[in-house]
């Protein structure tokens, strides 16, 4: 049947058919996603651009930082495979944002499901209401509210989802999970997020899949600490912490020169493990981890910038000093200049998150051989530089050793501040193994209402 001028039943078809080239992808949340137009929640777009495996942002603050969007279809999906609502399901959605995601629950929950979405803005709200209605699911419930507080009045729920990023699980989000139910949250880990699949037993979380992922945080307590400095404006050059520190003068560190600890790893990496794996590792090994974004000068440091003169890195900032990871030129004969392997988002520092030492959208890292992947170095500059250049090369050939463990290969843990004594579930005191590597043992976060329990597994 030809497809209307009004329909775009192709561009779906073709959106769900380029996700699933890049990874597996269930058959009903590829369904749903066929039959949910897009574009009808996105008129400020044209409607093909609807269908591009790309966020949108549909709201920003009073300094123009961006605060709500309709996120990328690629982790959109992702998020709803973990989820897994089943026909007759009572799903809770908090962050409505433009509505498309509540309509995908709803599709999949079936008539015999209901689903509420909630969000924090009046006039989100408002707007995902009124094109829910417009698109056919004028029986999804919107409520105007916090929703760190879930939704009490529409309580139990099978399913609840989180699309914004969260810093802790509330208590109400446990409370309102029916028995067999499950949450999927993008959680930080002390500076980087994961999508997790979580399920209640026997008084606490436990994780069922893992996945990295990049949200807009949670606005107020619930966002957690995440200093970004600006280092420089022209041109841009940002810091971000975990949590809040003094680094001294970092920005004098990078304007100096460098000095270089080779990696010496026996295997090249891809773009793709040294911008997301290494990342998790160090985020959860090192408390002095940092990620550096920017354009020109960074880019020109760690080897490559994105399609948007973008580069990002990670590294370790302390006391002056700053190290960098970055790729190692190749012989000009080998290098690639095809198209990337890897597609970034097109907010900035999800593509210097996804850019992380040379992976960001568009064209080759500078480092990158024909086969795709890279040789890197750890670069330290200031005073000290050497000595945390050293330590970040430890890292990276740290993560090797223990086989290279992916973000998706995390299990996770999480009890209520207060509850399950001193001992991680083997029965050592915490910290006791000292390690998150596959024979190492559980590192400890401790949030506002949760201790986290993470290993590599």
């Amino acid at each position: 049947m030809d497809e209307s001028p009004n329909d775009h039943t192709q561009a779906r078809d073709e959106m769900v058919a380029a996700l699933t080239a890049r990874r597996p992808l269930g058959d009903r949340v590829a369904a749903a996603m066929r039959a949910v137009p897009r574009h009808l929640f996105l008129p400020e777009i044209e409607p093909q651009a609807a269908y591009l495996d790309q966020p949108v942002v549909i709201k920003r603050d009073a300094g123009g930082r961006p605060i709500s969007s309709s996120s990328q279809p690629a982790i959109m999906a992702v998020m709803l495979d973990q989820l897994d609502v089943r026909p007759g399901h009572r799903v809770l959605e908090i962050g409505a944002g433009t509505g498309y995601n509540a309509a995908l629950l709803a599709h999949l929950a079936g008539p015999g499901g209901h689903v509420v979405t909630v969000d924090l803005d009046a006039d989100l709200a408002e707007r995902a209401g009124r094109r829910l209605a417009e698109a056919g699911h004028g029986d999804v419930e919107v409520v105007c509210a916090d929703g760190v507080e879930g939704h009490a009045a529409g309580a139990p729920y099978d399913r609840i989802i989180v699309t914004a990023g969260a810093w802790d699980l509330a208590p109400a989000w446990a409370a309102q999970l029916g028995p067999g139910g499950r949450l999927v949250v993008p959680l930080d880990l002390r500076g980087v997020q994961a999508s997790m699949a979580l399920e209640r037993g026997d008084g606490r979380w436990v994780s069922t899949s893992v996945e990295p992922c990049g949200f807009m945080r949670m606005r107020g307590p619930s966002g957690g600490p995440e200093p970004t400095r600006v280092l420089r404006e022209e041109p841009e050059l940002m810091l971000t912490l975990p949590e809040p520190r003094e680094v001294g003068d970092a920005l004098g560190a990078l304007d100096g020169v460098a000095s270089e600890a080779d990696i010496g790893l026996a295997e090249p990496l891809s773009p793709a493990l040294l911008g997301t794996d290494v990342t998790f590792w160090l985020a959860l090994h090192e408390p002095r981890w940092c990620m550096l974004s920017g354009r020109e000068r960074l880019a020109r440091l760690v080897g490559h910038q994105g399609r948007s003169g973008y580069g990002g890195t990670v590294g370790i900032a302390d006391a002056g000093a700053v190290a960098i990871l970055a790729l190692a030129p190749e012989p000009a004969a080998e290098a690639s200049t095809g198209e990337g392997a890897a597609g970034g988002g097109s907010a900035r520092k999800a593509e210097a998150a996804q850019g992380a030492a040379g992976t960001g959208a568009g064209g080759a890292p500078s480092g990158a051989s024909a086969t795709g992947l890279v040789s890197s170095v750890a670069r330290g500059f200031g005073p000290g530089g050497a000595r945390l250049a050293a330590d970040l090369a430890a890292h990276v050939r740290a993560w090797d050793a223990a086989g290279r463990p992916a973000a998706s290969a995390l299990r996770v843990e999480a009890r209520p501040i207060g509850e399950g004594g001193d001992a991680d579930p083997e029965g050592a005191p915490y910290g006791a193994s000292g390690g998150a590597g596959r024979d190492g043992g559980w590192v400890v976060l401790e949030k506002r209402h949760t201790r986290l329990l993470l290993r590599f597994t």
